[in-house]
């Protein structure tokens, strides 16, 4: 409690009034609660309490609670939280990611963490190497569980669960709750309690939303004018690609706007030092691709701009999650292209809201008035009777191991 009031906890939100009492009961819980709204405390801060109450054999086989992410920065984000919640206890933990040398990480797990914060590929890497046993886990968290099926992780959560004790408690977190979720909740959790605080995947009340269509030869000079609109403010933007993100920086170079970009294919140094400089406010914009989506959780960001609409409508959700976080105000503005409607439509149907379109703006495009025509392929969706096509907007599925 000392640690949550120095860290400025006062009011719980409403995931973590509900799933704390639930976690504290023993119950396994399935929780879908829109992002920036408190997950990480909702499912650690029952979880330290019992490993607190819990008297210690003096014998360590290994962790006792761990605590599975999609991506580094993620990983990061938790295990930064949690040092804060354990800070007034003898408790500890370490995180392990991939992209850096092992070493160090293995010098950390020797020190006898109790909380292990974890990607799934460098945690099968270590246990591989026989650094690492999850006999002891009692204690299982999948954060961001949609997230890690969309990067095909699906087959090493099956291995990592495989090698931990049956008689566990599992908690499953997501943003959202596709069939694919509900399938996997129904083979790892027993007698789950469901618990969801918001529509599945809806966004939260606190963002101002609304989409700027634009020509693509435009996007780059709307997009700084908005950055200088915002003067001096940090700007996330994301883009679909990995070369479009370097290509955003380049170009806002040129125009005097400074910025950098994180993406799978940078070191781990090299993003966490863009994003420490963003942070600082050194720099102006940070280009981010959605592999780093879920795992940038920075204070007060007031603005976040989808440079390109993502091609899976859920994926919009995290995005733009990443401002009006715990309460906060924030702006998710997004660019659409006349070839991006598709996009649109299918991020309104999910979150069941009509964007606003911003029409006063330098670069509106001549052909305005198409904007406003369902797109050839949603009114093929629209037909039951008519099987769709997916190959057009759905990207097969890829494997990230070497990337977390």
């Amino acid at each position: 409690m000392e640690a949550l009031e120095s860290a400025g906890y006062e009011t719980p939100t409403p995931i973590q009034e509900q799933a704390i009492p639930t976690i504290l009961q023993h119950h396994d819980v399935l929780a879908c609660a829109q992002t920036g709204t408190g997950k990480t405390a909702a499912f650690s801060l029952p979880i330290i309490e019992q490993l607190l109450a819990k008297k210690n054999d003096g014998v360590y086989r290994g962790p006792k609670a761990l605590i599975l992410a999609p991506t580094r920065e993620l990983a990061i984000q938790i295990g930064e939280n949690i040092a804060v919640y354990v800070s007034k206890t003898h408790l500890r933990h370490t995180v392990v990611f991939g992209g850096v040398s092992a070493v160090n990480q293995i010098k950390e797990l020797r020190r006898r963490p109790e909380i292990l914060v974890a990607t799934p590929g460098r945690l099968l890497d270590l246990i591989n190497q026989r650094v690492l046993s999850l006999q002891s886990v009692r204690f299982l968290v999948l954060d961001e569980a949609d997230r890690m099926l969309d990067m095909g992780f699906i087959k090493d959560i099956q291995r990592v669960i495989a090698m931990i004790p049956t008689d566990r408690q599992t908690l499953l977190f997501s943003a959202t709750m596709p069939k694919e979720i509900e399938k996997l909740a129904s083979d790892i959790l027993r007698n789950p309690r469901q618990i969801a605080v918001a529509p599945v995947s809806s966004t939260v009340d606190t963002i101002k939303q609304a989409i700027y269509p634009v020509a693509k030869p435009d996007k780059i000079d709307l997009l700084a004018h908005l950055v200088r609109e915002e003067q001096g403010g940090n700007v996330l933007v994301f883009s679909r690609t990995k070369h479009g993100a370097d290509k955003i920086v380049r170009k806002l170079r040129k125009v005097g706007i400074t910025g950098d970009a994180i993406h799978g294919n940078k070191s781990q140094q090299a993003r966490q030092k863009a994003l420490k400089a963003f942070k600082a406010g050194t720099i102006t914009v940070l280009v981010a691709t959605d592999i780093a989506a879920r795992g940038i959780d920075i204070d007060r960001l007031q603005l976040v701009i989808n440079y390109d609409l993502p091609n899976e409508p859920e994926t919009y959700v995290h995005r733009i999650g990443r401002t009006g976080r715990a309460g906060e105000l924030g702006t998710a503005l997004s660019f659409c292209d006349i070839d991006e409607r598709e996009y649109l439509w299918e991020i309104c149907k999910l979150i069941k809201q009509e964007l606003p379109m911003v029409t006063d703006h330098p670069y509106v495009p001549e052909n305005l008035a198409a904007y406003a025509e369902k797109p050839k392929q949603a009114q093929t969706s629209a037909n039951p009777n008519k099987k769709r096509n997916n190959n057009k907007r759905r990207r097969p599925q890829q494997r990230y191991r070497a990337a977390v």
